[in-house]
């Protein structure tokens, strides 16, 4: 059905010959550079009153941060450890890429709780150093070399912090970066009607068992679908101007589209308006003192989109009476790939966003950035045969900003040689975050951090141990565990229960 739908934005099937979904006028809508913030006050105002919230540390209703956390009123289901309302993600099992009969393994997985320093130089215990240790097993009478992935949970924008360091036999392994898709699905904004507008990150390890047990998420992750490199007609605005004395002037793009024939992406604008086949595009004027692109884009799917007017307004309220002159740009359009536009423009935003908070995406590899913006955009938004709602304006500034902050599983790739008859020890060494519910969230478990284990899940390996221990226990209060310790006897390591899937613990750390 892909090839049909993409057939018909580039205007290949005859418009009568498509069945119409429905023959309601579309509403008037208008996006604007201040509605995510309106919808993000809205929820604040119903977290508040219905469950009291006082504050909430650090929720970010944007899709990055803990975006992860459960929906408004949702608790996750508890499994194990007791659920938090901002899930970290399990720590996972090392896998193959191609299932090897002739390999046994043994795991132990140590959480080390010693107190790292704060920027403030006072000594502090927030998150756990994770050490993933393994030995691989070959009974057979051939060397065995092993294709290895080593999964993690996290963002693309986490990586400095998350990314784990490998080593094989004591020696550091240069890993490849797998990433895998986005790791969560979509929920409306709290009105129930059954819209598509917020991210749901995943927010219990059932989230994850459900993604990774079939193994189709690694699959598509080594193997992902390609973009259509489908021809676009490119408007690059530039040169803008506007009167010193309007801080917030705006530039102003109007024109008419047949919906059936025409897609258009943007890049760089603040604003859009439509009402069927009406579009009004526009964009606050740079003046060096807003952090915003400089590059103002729209990227045009199918029929061009032919005659338009460019206006300029005193602010971004596009309406009459609140027009100025003197607003310029010159507008250049040219014709491109939309692949060739994506590289563009995720070279642009990584510039943006390393200029504006001195981000560094040196560990993303090239073109793994523009793979999954090529992905979400395919799945997800515009090039969808049923974009999700949070797409459905075609901002690619959104998109861009969401592939690096969404929740995703993501694999380091390396090579093992296990000799005949021997052994080989593969050890992951990483810092991993807690899970934890919000400051002033009511819940009477603020405070405490919670860690889990995934002691199978997504993995080929055949284990015939696995172990679980804890590091330093005394900087901690163990709350809560379900890895069979002894704390009173002072065990603090134990076997694993071959039968348990999933086990976890929740800690305490003192005030500073």
């Amino acid at each position: 059905m892909r090839g049909e739908w993409l057939f018909r934005i580039l205007g290949l099937v005859d418009a009568d010959l498509i069945e119409e979904a429905g023959t309601a006028p579309a509403a008037f809508k208008r996006r604007t550079p201040w509605r995510r913030m309106l919808a993000a006050a809205a929820c604040l105002t119903v977290l508040a009153a219905g469950a009291g919230w006082a504050a909430l540390g650090g929720l970010d209703f944007t899709g990055g941060g803990n975006a992860g956390s459960a929906a408004p009123g949702e608790a996750p289901p508890a499994d194990g450890n007791a659920a938090f309302l901002s899930y970290a993600g399990p720590v996972l099992p090392l896998t193959t890429a191609e299932p090897d009969a002739a390999l046994t393994a043994e795991r132990a997985v140590t959480w080390d709780f010693s107190p790292t320093a704060a920027p403030d130089g006072t000594l502090r215990q927030w998150g756990a150093a994770v050490t993933d240790r393994y030995t691989l097993y070959n009974s057979t009478e051939s060397d065995v070399t092993a294709a290895l992935l080593y999964p993690f949970t996290g963002s693309l924008s986490e990586l400095a912090a998350l990314r784990p360091d490998i080593t094989a036999d004591g020696a550091p392994v240069a890993a490849a970066l797998v990433t895998g898709g986005y790791a969560g699905s979509f929920r409306d904004a709290g009105a129930g009607d059954g819209s598509t507008w917020n991210l749901r990150s995943p927010t219990a390890w059932t989230d994850y068992q459900a993604l990774l047990a079939d193994g189709g998420y690694l699959n598509q992750a080594l193997s992902p679908d390609p973009l259509p490199d489908l021809p676009v007609t490119v408007y690059t605005f530039t040169d803008s101007t506007a009167p010193e004395d309007f801080d917030a002037a705006t530039q102003a793009i109007a024109l008419s589209i047949d919906e059936t024939r025409t897609t258009i992406l943007t890049y760089g604008f603040n604003g859009m308006e439509w009402e069927g086949g009406f579009r009004r595009y526009s964009y606050f004027v740079p003046d060096g003192r807003r952090a915003e692109p400089d590059t103002k884009m729209l990227v045009v799917l199918g029929d061009d989109i032919g005659d338009y007017a460019l206006q300029g307004y005193q602010n971004g309220a596009c309406e009459a009476g609140n027009e100025l002159a003197g607003v310029t740009c010159t507008v250049t359009r040219r014709t491109s790939t939309l692949t060739e536009v994506l590289d563009q423009l995720c070279g642009d935003y990584l510039e943006q966003r390393s200029a504006a908070d001195g981000t560094s995406m040196d560990l993303l590899p090239p073109g793994l950035f523009q793979r999954e913006a090529a992905a979400l955009l395919v799945r997800y938004g515009l090039l969808s045969e049923d974009p999700v709602d949070r797409y459905g304006d075609g901002r690619l500034d959104d998109l861009l900003g969401e592939v690096l902050t969404m929740k995703r599983v993501l694999y380091l790739s390396f090579s093992v040689t296990v000799p005949a008859g021997g052994s080989a020890a593969v050890e992951a060494r990483c810092w991993k975050e807690p899970s934890y519910d919000f400051g002033g969230s009511g819940t009477g478990r603020e405070g405490l951090q919670g860690y889990d284990l995934a002691l199978y899940l997504g993995s080929t390996l055949r284990f015939t141990a696995q172990t679980a221990a804890l590091a330093h226990p005394e900087q901690v209060r163990l709350v809560e565990q379900t890895l069979g310790l002894d704390p009173e006897g002072g065990v603090w390591e134990a076997v694993l229960d071959p039968a348990q899937e999933h086990c976890g613990l929740t800690i305490q750390t003192p005030e500073p």
